[in-house]
């Protein structure tokens, strides 16, 4: 009984560690089982806990406690697995009961020391419980600057992206905006920034899957919203304007599905990584043709007709088109035109234009 108690202790300890070490130490975007049941767990106890209020600001005030909550039920999860496995080698080392190497475990894990006269001396067993708690509590605050870190400069880019392409995001606004405002030429730096942006959400969100949980402090914004918005935008514009499109577009494209094919892959859902540019999207071409017009009425020239534009937009678009409905669908984005179902009810919100206060 004893030898298994001390198997089992070992085998906790080892999975405990190699969980950690996944998931604060090791940058590589390796899968952490923990991260991905607690995400999965934590979403669904609080989607349903909003479902009874049947609005869309009811699910974000919910998800915006699912961060926090991760970060408290990994510590907490870590701790308890620690507690266990130093139960077990404590009652496989020596002749205590259940409950006294439960207690002495728990001792030394928090390093309160009352249980220390329960023998005449402590063990390396004690030792390394008393190292451990600290440890694992230490490498979690050093966790959090590196996540604030990414979603502060994640969070800049999105909010300025608010005035140029509405609130919640749409692509073909981001361009009806700058015709109405005769800032197209703003656009190539606004591409430039969303590929270094691109850039940084594929490393830090794939190698820090609770980024992933973090939510924009306003209810209509979204990382994967706007990032959609962008990609949407440069494909019109290469669509629309072969000619006179920025090279900017071609590689903020690039680099967005580049990004969004990462973080699909440590999240474990099935892509196409090679799409032919004919595949089906699901965006129509009567939604694609009612945004064209919306876009030309606002000022935006155009080189190809619609019906010719179309299958360029195609080919662009199924490249990025079912990994970001899927992260969208799993983050429980804002509910906006062009970004696929949610898991509650949900209809797309539109973009809110202000009012034109140029005097007459």
């Amino acid at each position: 009984m004893r030898l298994i108690s001390a198997l089992a202790g070992v085998l906790v300890l080892a999975l405990t560690i190699a969980s950690i070490l996944r998931t604060l130490v090791v940058p590589r975007g390796l899968y952490s089982t923990l991260v991905s049941r607690l995400w999965r767990i934590l979403r669904t106890v609080l989607r349903l806990c909003a479902n009874p209020f049947g609005t869309y600001r009811a699910q974000d005030r919910a998800q915006a406690w699912l961060a926090p909550l991760m970060l408290l039920g990994m510590l907490f999860c870590w701790l308890c697995a620690f507690l266990a496995g130093f139960t077990l080698l404590l009652y496989a080392s020596s002749d205590l009961s259940w409950g006294v190497a439960l207690r002495e475990a728990g001792s030394s894990l928090f390093t309160l020391g009352y249980a220390s006269g329960d023998r005449l001396r402590l063990s390396g067993l004690d030792f390394l419980a008393a190292a451990s708690g600290p440890l694992v509590i230490a490498l979690q605050i050093a966790y959090l600057p590196t996540l604030y870190g990414s979603y502060n400069r994640r969070e800049v880019e999105v909010t300025l992206l608010q005035s140029r392409a509405g609130e919640p995001a749409w692509g073909p606004e981001l361009l009806a905006r700058q015709s109405l405002v005769d800032t197209e030429t703003a656009l190539p730096q606004l591409y430039r920034d969303w590929e270094r942006l691109a850039a940084e959400l594929g490393e830090s969100h794939s190698n820090y899957p609770v980024l992933l949980s973090f939510r924009s402090p306003q209810a209509h914004r979204s990382w994967i919203v706007g990032l959609i918005t962008v990609m949407d935008a440069a494909a019109l514009q290469l669509a629309l304007n072969p000619r006179t499109a920025p090279p900017e577009a071609r590689l903020v494209l690039r680099a967005g599905f580049t990004a969004l094919r990462d973080i699909a892959r440590v999240l474990r859902f099935p892509f196409d990584p090679d799409p032919e540019p004919n595949s089906p999207i699901r965006i129509s071409y009567a939604e694609f043709d009612a945004a064209v017009t919306m876009i030309v009425a606002s000022g935006f020239e155009t080189e190809r007709p619609t019906v010719l534009a179309w299958p360029h937009f195609q080919g662009w678009r199924v490249n990025y088109e079912s990994i970001a409905y899927e992260i969208c669908r799993r983050v429980d984005a804002v509910p906006t035109l062009w970004t696929g179902p949610r898991d509650f009810p949900a209809v797309p919100i539109p973009p809110r234009r202000p009012a034109d206060r140029r005097p007459v």
